[in-house]
């Protein structure tokens, strides 16, 4: 789990009407401050949790970089953190661990654990890896106790998981824009608002944009988390959403904010002309900003199982995600879904989810994980 860095956070704008869309502008944008400096602001990571506090591994010029004294967090807290994750992957826990229990290690076990992974959603292709990844691993190893095995699988999932553990990486763009896209239900707004906390503790300034237009609830939801965060939301009553984003990245280049993130309305893969709107917020992102959006997530529930899968590859096909946030592993998640995304489609996992508050939303942590699932 991430420290927060002792980082005095900028002053936001005041809460205030959102400006027009320049394709349908009716109202001024807002007067434009001194342009800032060209330099650009050193990179920042957050940490892959349990992780040390590095900077980027690499920066983009030789901007002397500020000093940042990282905050110890106390080990209640992490403690409080992993019993949450454990207790939302209880279901999978349970069913491994006591396979293990007085076994012997022979087909059967095998068999067991095959069973045990496919219910997990780990998918075929993850679990028929890591079957085989085990049982070379125990004849290479004269492996002979239960115990020992059951330690080979977590190493293995841990390997497994790794490719997907990658830290979001802060300063590279001023503003850095995010695209925020999934399905209905799955928690993308509320993912926002704990986000742009986790920002703004990094000293982060955060612009959203409500591109939910045509959801009432979702443009009130939004401006809630705003107001927790003392965020300004740009939003648009029945509007274009692709205008709102616009919008947003104006704003944000004009006030010289650090971070846009833009919400989308959900939507499901198979509603074509929705997925078709994506592709033209994309684009109209980006004729607001070169080289924006920077990041793409897809917020994924964690108890869709196998679906995830689904919706992982088809909102990729559209819009070339950078990374996942997976939610809801608080609930009758099991787990497995992220071995089936490593096999199938290797998004990054920015973040999970282990719940409603805000510090419930952590960076994902591959050896964590796995020792929740096999603990």
């Amino acid at each position: 789990m991430f420290s927060f860095f002792k980082k005095k956070p900028k002053e936001p704008p005041p809460q205030e009407q959102a400006p027009a869309s320049a394709p349908a502008a009716e109202a001024p944008m807002p007067a434009p401050l001194p342009a800032p400096s060209p330099a650009r602001a050193p990179e920042t990571t957050i940490p892959a949790a349990g992780s040390p506090l590095p900077l980027a591994a690499e920066a983009i010029d030789s901007t002397p970089q500020e000093e940042i004294v990282p905050v110890a967090t106390s080990e209640q807290q992490k403690k409080s953190w992993f019993t949450r994750l454990k207790t939302g992957l209880s279901k999978t826990s349970s069913s491994l661990t006591t396979l293990f229990i007085g076994a012997r290690i022979d087909d059967d076990l095998y068999d067991e654990l095959e069973t045990a992974l496919l219910m997990a959603d780990a998918g075929v292709e993850a679990t028929q890896s890591l079957l085989d990844s085990l049982k070379k691993r125990v004849k290479e190893q004269k492996l002979t106790d239960a115990a020992q095995v059951k330690t080979a699988l977590r190493d293995l999932i841990v390997e497994l998981l790794t490719p997907l553990e990658k830290p979001l990486v802060l300063g590279r763009h001023k503003p850095m824009v995010m695209m925020i896209a999934g399905v209905n239900g799955a928690g993308k707004t509320t993912t926002i608002g704990k986000l742009a906390k986790h920002l703004q503790s990094h000293g982060q300034s955060v612009l959203l944009a409500a591109g939910d237009t045509f959801r009432a609830a979702a443009r009130e939801q939004l401006t809630i988390w705003g107001e927790r965060n003392n965020v300004h939301v740009i939003s648009q009553q029945s509007g274009d959403p692709a205008a709102v984003a616009f919008d947003a990245v104006q704003a944000a280049i004009a006030r010289s904010i650090d971070v846009v993130m833009v919400d989308t309305a959900g939507r499901l893969p198979t509603q074509l002309h929705l997925m078709e709107e994506l592709r033209k917020v994309r684009r109209v992102i980006g004729k607001g900003m070169e080289s924006a959006p920077h990041e793409i997530l897809l917020v994924i529930d964690g108890n869709t199982g196998q679906n995830a899968v689904a919706q992982v590859k088809a909102f990729d096909d559209v819009l070339s995600l950078t990374g996942l946030v997976v939610t809801k592993l608080d609930g009758t998640a099991k787990g497995g879904v992220l071995a089936a995304i490593v096999k199938a489609r290797p998004v990054p996992v920015y973040f999970i989810g282990v719940g409603e508050q805000i510090e419930d939303l952590q960076p994902f942590n591959a050896r964590e994980f796995a020792d929740a699932l096999l603990g």
